[in-house]
Formats: C-alpha cells, structure tokens, sequence
C-alpha cells in the first residue's frame, strides 16, 4: 500500500539535501554559533514538516522560502532570549530562600514564552493596546490620548485582545460548544 505523505516526504528530503548546508551557513551567520545554527536550522525543517502537500508543491524559490522561515525561527530566538535574561535578572533580585527550583523555572519560562507568543499574534493596535493596559498599567483614558483614538476603541481593542487570548486558551473540543 503507497504511503500518501510520501510525495510530502520527498520534497521536504529534496530540500533538506539541497539547502540544508546553506542554512545553517546562513544562519550562523545571524546567531555567531555554529552549535546554534545547527539548532536553528533543525528548527526550519520542523516547521517545513508541518506545511501541507499544496504548500510545499508551491515553494518556486527553495532558498527564499526557507529564508523567511528562518527569519521567523530567529526572531523567535532573539525572543526566547530576551524573556530568559529578563527572568534571569528577576531570579538575581530575589533572595536566595526564594528562588525556585530548576522545573519551577523551566514552567515559567515556558508560560512567559507562550504569553508572548500570545501577544505577538495580536494585530498591532489591540496589541498595543493590551501591552499600555496590563503591563504598563495605563488608564483607557492615557491609552486614547496616546494612540490618538477615542476611549471606545480602547475598550474595542481590549476586548479583541482578551478574546483573542482565550480563544487560544481553549481546548479545540471546547470551541463551537
């Protein structure tokens, strides 16, 4: 019996073959550590792994495509970076019979890179909107003067983002019900 990923299968193998030295050349570059590239380069190729048949048949510019994947995994990188030194620095001001353990931080860590992740899939004013309001601490009063809209979209815009928050919390059998 034919296996129907394999059309799937060869294409992502073509690609790996073909461009998968390229890459992480290309990527170490960016990062300035080989080991790094290598990381991010599998991290390219995971992502290839979840395109569709369609999508992968479509790809006209090998190089180019999965260059804006990798921008994408770098960026997400640099991310993952900044959330670590942050809570990092956040560990160093905490006295020493309160820091949490290892799993503790790993949890964490793990729950502030999907809040970001959150955030970031926000479009921009919503976006904005909930970065001056929950973390910065603004009235919907400082948020309209600031964005220059009226305090009813403020509250539009918080809405958007709340929503859009939970409908990423939600189990996908709870969605519909």
């Amino acid at each position: 019996m034919p296996n129907p990923d394999a059309p799937r299968h060869r294409i992502i193998h073509e690609l790996y073959a073909g461009h998968h030295g390229w890459l992480q050349a290309r990527l170490g570059g960016k990062v300035g550590s080989a080991d790094c590239a290598a990381d991010l380069a599998q991290d390219v190729f995971v992502r290839l792994m979840a395109q569709s048949l369609h999508s992968l048949q479509a790809i006209r510019e090998p190089r180019a495509f999965l260059n804006r994947i990798a921008n994408c995994v770098v960026i997400d990188h640099w991310r993952r970076i900044d959330i670590e030194r942050a809570w990092a620095k956040a560990l160093a001001g905490a006295p020493p019979d309160v820091v949490p353990s290892a799993e503790h931080c790993a949890i964490v860590l793990e729950t502030l890179y999907d809040i970001c992740a959150m955030i970031d899939a926000l479009p921009d004013k919503p976006r904005t909107t909930f970065i001056l309001a929950r973390i910065e601490g603004l009235s919907y009063a400082e948020i309209a003067r600031r964005l220059k809209v009226s305090e009813r979209m403020v509250t539009k815009y918080m809405s958007q983002a709340m929503l859009h928050c939970i409908a990423l919390e939600e189990p996908a059998g709870a969605r519909g019900a």
